[in-house]
């Protein structure tokens, strides 16, 4: 039971070690070395539980999005109203990143080194786009919403959310004046910004 007890300490110190890394380094950047280091283990150790660094970030990835597709879609579930809904799904990525600020760097770095496998981590977490697609296309052919495609619509949305975090390291340095503290609150703002940009294109004034 002891033994246990430990090894599941030690795997979450070395996953709370990893997301502190890949945060500042990026998947690519990051070495299993300074895994350790973070984690206050040998390399054996981190070699012992993971043993690469893919397959730690794969764990990292798939427990960052564990929980976040099926809250959205049982939001999809009891939808009611779609103003509302939309609301929670830009809410929804923008918690997201703001508790995972490791994610959008490496999204998009894997988009452009290997988008096979990002499609497969996300949907091994259980991501099901077409889902939200349906959604989006039975709204356009209610009338409840005006846009040219439900494609178009989510890549909006997706993308408003996303770059801002992709985009920390510059934006914070060059618009912000390294004011971190001005820049989390901006990204905060930015649930009701998105929001109300995306109404303003798809809903009836």
């Amino acid at each position: 039971m002891m033994e246990k007890t430990t090894t599941t300490v030690s795997e979450e110190a070395i996953l709370t070690a990893a997301r502190n890394v890949f945060i500042v380094k990026g998947m690519a950047a990051a070495r299993m070395q300074e895994i350790a280091d973070e984690a206050g283990i040998n390399k054996a150790m981190l070699h012992y539980y993971f043993r690469s660094k893919d397959k730690l970030f794969e764990r990292v990835f798939k427990e960052a999005f564990k929980d976040f597709w099926p809250n959205l879609e049982l939001q999809l579930k009891e939808a009611t109203d779609v103003k509302v809904f939309l609301k929670t799904v830009i809410a929804s990525y923008i918690d997201l990143f703001l508790e995972k600020p490791f994610l959008p760097n490496f999204i998009i770095s894997e988009i452009n080194n290997n988008p096979e496998r990002l499609e497969v981590l996300m949907r091994e977490t259980g991501v099901r786009p077409l889902i939200l697609l349906s959604y989006l296309e039975e709204q356009i052919k209610l009338g409840t919403i005006q846009a040219t495609t439900a494609r178009e619509l989510m890549v909006n949305i997706i993308s408003m959310c996303i770059f801002p975090f992709a985009a920390r390291p510059l934006m914070s340095r060059m618009i912000f004046n390294n004011d971190q503290e001005a820049f989390n609150l901006f990204l905060l703002n930015r649930k009701e910004t998105i929001f109300q940009t995306i109404s303003q294109l798809i809903f009836v004034k």
